[in-house]
């Protein structure tokens, strides 16, 4: 029998000679069904960072290698076969950044955990590459910045290489109350590779479903309110949204100043916490240690379960896989948020900041652009409502026009209200009076088809990870397995400043949960084998 590692780097440079014998960025002009159903085979075995470094320091590939690879993957399985349309735009100078790497590898002279490692940066953070920042507007089309954001220079500075802008839920699904999460006038709608026609969530829909699909090592991604978590959730691998604040925002499409981070989505834990490490110029989260499972003890937040079988069933399987390896378990059967308006005060603050901020960072670059305030953002899609509003309308971005200004009394209400409710009276609450080291629940609910004629139509929300993001509190999403096909993850959520801790104990985790499902690019739930025969009756 063929040795696994054999078999893969016979994959590899196969993919290799495809790629470095086709024109431009490894496009090649007519991809063959072959070399699609090749690339979506060799999607699971597809190196993690760890595996990759191993590779790089034993000779067997080098970054211009596997930079190649992912730039044919991308050809074959982004732009064309199933047309995941999860790459906004392939950085033309990724081959050079990775001949730099390999030249520095031969030099004994790496410069960190990253060095060589390909990275797809969301659109909606701003690289010193020839490729635009657009937030998936064309609006930005023109937006080429002249510095990377401060969390790209790290990476940068770390060695990594940057592969290309990856595709989102454009201005980072705030525009509309009907939107349609993984779609952006410029990039275009995200396909979920476990199964095509169903919702990559959003907004860093991009992000999850190119790392699902093996099209680059590493990725990064933004949240206000889900938007690492969600798609990280139903595309089956990790995301994890740090401690607000922790990461630098500048250089990144604004939405909410108390919540906008940015944070790593990748195929491990592992992987995660040396991003984390590059992104914060440390050492903090790959030296943190987690918890024996012995003394270790997890609430679990029984009323964000919601009452899907299907979900309950692989959520108590992961709990029950915990305990046996000697988890301490508390459930948490309630809470009643201390804000009655909550929702309403959430929007107010999410939409008093969206106004300010984005108007600040449109101003700043109005040279450059078509438009430098939101109010001219407004009259430019009602323009190009053809491209802009094809889909659904902008009732956030009118809204956010009519709300008072960062600071008034109305923004410190709500602010103050949905802060105490989520932090003081929520996540610390349920931590000291269940006495555990942090809360878990699923991620969210099994993802429902795409729909662009209603726009985003969820089933019945399940988890607490709508507590982290307001809060401000770091939360992790790990993969717990599937529901005929499509993956669910599982949250582990703790107090402000916990991440590395919060990091090491997701790794142990993973570890007794196996690994995650890989995608494979079913069309829809029709073609599931637990599923078809149904569909044909007696």
């Amino acid at each position: 029998m063929e040795h696994r590692s054999s078999r893969l780097m016979r994959l590899i440079f196969v993919a290799v000679a495809m790629a470095l014998g086709a024109a431009g960025c490894g496009q090649s002009a007519d991809p063959t069904s072959e070399e699609i159903a090749a690339a979506i085979k060799q999607t699971g075995q597809m190196p993690d960072l760890i595996t990759l470094r191993q590779r790089f320091e034993s000779g067997e590939i080098s970054s211009e290698q596997i930079v190649a690879i992912y730039l044919q993957r991308i050809a074959l399985l982004d732009r064309k076969g199933p047309s995941l349309r999860s790459v906004i735009a392939v950085n033309p100078d990724a081959l050079d950044q990775a001949k730099a790497s390999d030249d520095r590898r031969r030099a004994n002279a790496e410069l960190g955990p990253l060095d060589g490692i390909p990275v797809l940066i969301k659109d909606n953070i701003e690289t010193l590459d020839p490729i635009p920042t657009t937030a998936g507007s064309s609006a930005l089309l023109t937006n080429f910045s002249e510095e990377d954001s401060p969390i790209v220079a790290r990476l940068r500075a770390g060695g990594a290489v940057i592969l290309g802008k990856t595709n989102l839920s454009q201005w980072a699904n705030f525009r509309s109350t009907h939107s349609v999460s993984g779609w952006s006038s410029v990039g275009g709608q995200v396909k979920n590779p476990h199964m095509l026609d169903r919702s990559p969530c959003g907004s860093s829909s991009g992000s999850g479903a190119a790392i699902a699909a093996g099209l680059a090592t590493l990725a990064l991604g933004t949240e206000t309110n889900g938007s690492i978590i969600c798609p990280a959730h139903v595309n089956g691998i990790v995301g994890f949204k740090p401690t607000v604040g922790l990461l630098s925002t500048e250089g990144i499409v604004p939405i909410s100043a108390s919540q906008d981070t940015a944070g790593p989505m990748t195929k491990t834990v592992t992987d995660a916490i040396n991003m984390m490490d590059v992104l914060t110029n440390s050492n903090r989260f790959s030296e943190a240690q987690a918890k024996s499972p012995e003394d270790l003890r997890i609430g679990v937040l029984r009323f964000a379960q919601g009452e899907n079988p299907h979900i309950s069933a692989l959520f108590d399987q992961s709990l029950a896989a915990l305990e046996e390896a000697g988890v301490t378990l508390v459930d948490i059967t309630e809470l009643e948020l201390s804000d009655p308006d909550y929702w309403q005060n959430e929007l107010a603050v999410l939409e008093i900041e969206f106004g300010d901020s984005l108007d600040e960072f449109l101003n700043a670059r109005r040279e450059r652009l078509p438009v430098s305030s939101v109010a001219s953002l407004i009259a430019f899609n009602v323009k190009n409502s053809d491209t802009e509003l094809s889909l659904f309308a902008q009732e956030h971005l009118v809204s956010s026009t009519a709300r008072p200004d960062v600071g008034s009394t109305e923004h410190n209400t709500a602010l103050n209200a949905i802060q105490v409710a989520s932090r003081q009276n929520g996540i610390d609450r349920l931590l000291s009076e269940g006495n555990v080291d942090f809360l878990v629940a699923p991620s969210g609910p099994i993802s429902p088809a795409t729909d662009f004629v209603n726009g985003d139509v969820w089933p019945a929300w399940v988890g607490a990870g709508y507590m982290a993001a307001i809060a401000g509190y770091p939360h992790l999403t790990i993969p717990m397995g599937a529901v005929r096909g499509l993956p669910l993850g599982f949250s582990i959520i703790g107090t402000a400043n916990t991440d590395a801790r919060l990091l090491a104990t997701g790794r142990a985790i993973e570890t007794i949960f196996g690994p995650a499902p890989t995608p494979t690019f079913l069309t829809t739930a029709a073609k599931h084998p637990e599923v078809e025969p149904a569909t044909k009756g007696g």
